[in-house]
Formats: C-alpha cells, structure tokens, sequence
C-alpha cells in the first residue's frame, strides 16, 4: 500500500483556509487533518482538540524539547506545531494527511518530507481580504497586522506546487481535490512492481 502524502494548504489570514479544509474533509473519506497545537488563546466557537490544541508556552516549549512536533514556528508573538507522531503514523497506515499551516511551517515541511504537495490560496484582491478581515472583528490593529503580513505572504506563492484562487469557495474545493487525486495516481507514488504483474494476469484472462 503506498503511504498517504502530505497536503499542505497555507493562506492569508481571512482567505477561507479554515473553511476550505473543512469541505476536503468532508468530501473525501482519504484525509485526515493534522490539528496543530497553539499557544494563543481560544476564538468564539473554537474546541480544544478540534480545531487547536490549545496549551501554554511552557507546555508548547517542553513539547520542542522532546521533539514532538514536525516543525513548529512562532507567528504573532504564540507558538504554532504541527505534532511529529500523528503525521507520520497517519501517512503510514496510507492516509493523506492535511495540513493547513503557515508558510515557515510548510517549507520546514516540504524539507523534511519532499514528497509533500504545497498548496498555496490566494484572495481574488487585498481589498477582498480587506473587507474579510473587517468581518471576522478583529481589532483594527490586528487587521492591519494581518493585512501587511499577509502581502508578504503572498509573494511566497511561488514556492509552492500550485496556487488556488478562492474567489468561489466551491470551485476552490474542487479545484484542490482534483490536485490531491492527480498526485495520488502519479507513477512516482505508485507501488508499480504490484500493479504490473495484476496488469499482466489481466491481459492473460483476457486473451484466454
């Protein structure tokens, strides 16, 4: 059984990225999403253990010293890593795993796993991304933060395997699935001393 890939999905702030990844995991039974542990503090309507693991800096810190995650990287004065364990026991057992971490995250991960498929998702505009910051209430400070930030980032796009633009959310969802099922057939991921003996057997029965 060939071993699951690793999709990483990074955006700006307000980009839908969060929402993007929710639709994946509904729609194909092959993901599993990798929940990363924070050090900032829970947003209205966020679990712990469902969409962070939200912990202390001392824990996160103890965490880096036993090497538990597979990369880890400070974003807006709080910690943010992706756990070791879970991606390489999920990406084992053939599973797909996503990843929707920041752009120092995904090249740490790129680096250390090259088989990894990057996925960058743009906003149609900055004034797009403007009006979606507004919305999420943020204070104004954090908007700008974010927003500049978020030009910066934008400029990293090119170090990426493929860039989505997310100005229909549907097409967006579809348009990453038909990436993740394109790699996932590549010859380069198959087990291809498996499939051409039952190629073979195939066209023995068929000539019989």
């Amino acid at each position: 059984m060939p071993a699951g890939i690793p999709i990483i999905i990074s955006a700006p702030s307000g980009t839908g990225k969060s929402t993007i990844c929710r639709r994946l995991l509904e729609l194909r039974g092959d993901l599993a999403y990798s929940i990363s542990y924070t050090t900032r503090r829970p947003r209205a309507g966020e679990k712990n253990g469902k969409h962070y693991f939200f912990v202390s800096k001392e824990e996160f810190k103890r965490k880096i010293a036993h090497h538990e995650f597979a990369e880890w990287a400070l974003v807006f004065d709080q910690y943010k890593g992706t756990p070791r364990d879970f991606l390489d026991e999920t990406l084992k057992e053939g599973k797909h795993v996503l990843l929707a971490i920041d752009i120092q995250g995904a090249m740490a991960i790129k680096r250390k796993k090259p088989e990894s498929v990057a996925i960058f998702v743009t906003p149609p505009s900055i004034e797009s991304l403007r009006e979606r910051l507004a919305a999420r209430q943020d204070s104004l400070h954090s908007v700008a933060k974010r927003l500049a930030n978020s030009k910066q980032e934008l400029l990293a796009a090119k170090d990426y395997d493929y860039v989505v633009v997310n100005d229909d959310l549907d097409k967006a969802v579809s348009q990453i699935d038909c990436i993740i099922t394109a790699e996932s057939l590549k010859t380069s991921r198959q087990e291809i001393s498996q499939l051409i003996p039952l190629a073979l057997t195939r066209e023995v029965n068929l000539e019989a």
